[in-house]
């Protein structure tokens, strides 16, 4: 695929109040984060050769039209991806529909991971080992070595739900003690983390501390993560991945 790499990111949510008023939506964190990751992929300029449009796919009804678009992303979300809602079951059909062409191509984070193995026909859930939070390393397979370019990979992350096992069609990137399935893979169709490479530490810091007054972390989980929030983790590395990924033939 040939620059300029047309990318609709479909928004799963909306940020909370603070972290929206300074970083914007999450179409403007990933946009930040792609833009920053290409001055470090050879031959790709971030002012004219990365076209991201954003979609809210929660309030609004229109998705991107794939003669328009070269990827979408698929950002990460409070909500379930296994939930019985309608919103969901037509992100999953929308997800079906570009996984059976041979075109666009997917990026999924966090619940759009998960979204992504739920369209492929695996089992989401909630993990029987509870969060994982803050900065975490992740043990890659060497496909996840060759394509992050790291022995071993730190992100951000901020989940209890997870893909149970790998789709039988996918390449597995990574795990780590408590999720078995860390990123998928499938040359010229789709790249997947669990993680957020696009959250940094004041914005992890912002959702533990809520979070924690919402009594959903206890202080003991909020008190042992918040100290890993601020960690120097590997966004940028996966963002050029996703970039790297999408440039291939």
């Amino acid at each position: 695929m040939r620059p300029p790499l047309r990318i609709a990111v479909l928004e799963c949510d909306t940020p909370v109040d603070k972290v929206k008023a300074k970083f914007g939506t999450y179409g403007d964190v990933f946009k930040l984060l792609l833009e920053t990751s290409a001055s470090t992929v050879k031959g790709l300029d971030a002012r004219s050769d990365l076209v991201i449009s954003k979609w809210d796919i929660v309030n609004g009804t229109e998705y991107p039209k794939l003669k328009d678009i070269d990827a979408i992303l698929l950002t990460g979300s409070k909500h379930d991806s296994f939930a019985d809602v309608p919103w969901i079951h037509k992100l999953v059909e929308f997800t079906q529909e570009v996984y059976a062409q041979d075109r666009v191509r997917m990026i999924g984070i966090c619940f759009g991971h998960q979204i992504i193995g739920r369209a492929l026909g695996v089992p989401v859930g909630r993990s029987d080992i509870g969060w994982e939070i803050a900065v975490c390393d992740i043990n890659l397979t060497e496909k996840g070595k060759q394509l992050f370019g790291k022995e071993k990979l730190s992100l951000q992350q901020m989940h209890r739900d997870i893909v149970a096992v790998y789709p039988k069609e996918v390449i597995a990137l990574g795990s780590s003690p408590r999720c078995a399935v860390q990123g998928m893979y499938i040359p010229g169709k789709l790249i997947t983390v669990q993680g957020h490479p696009e959250f940094n530490g004041e914005i992890m810091s912002e959702l533990l501390t809520l979070r924690n007054k919402q009594g959903i972390f206890s202080d003991e989980q909020f008190n042992e993560a918040i100290k890993r929030a601020d960690i120097v983790h590997d966004g940028i590395a996966v963002g050029a991945a996703f970039l790297r990924f999408l440039l291939e033939d």
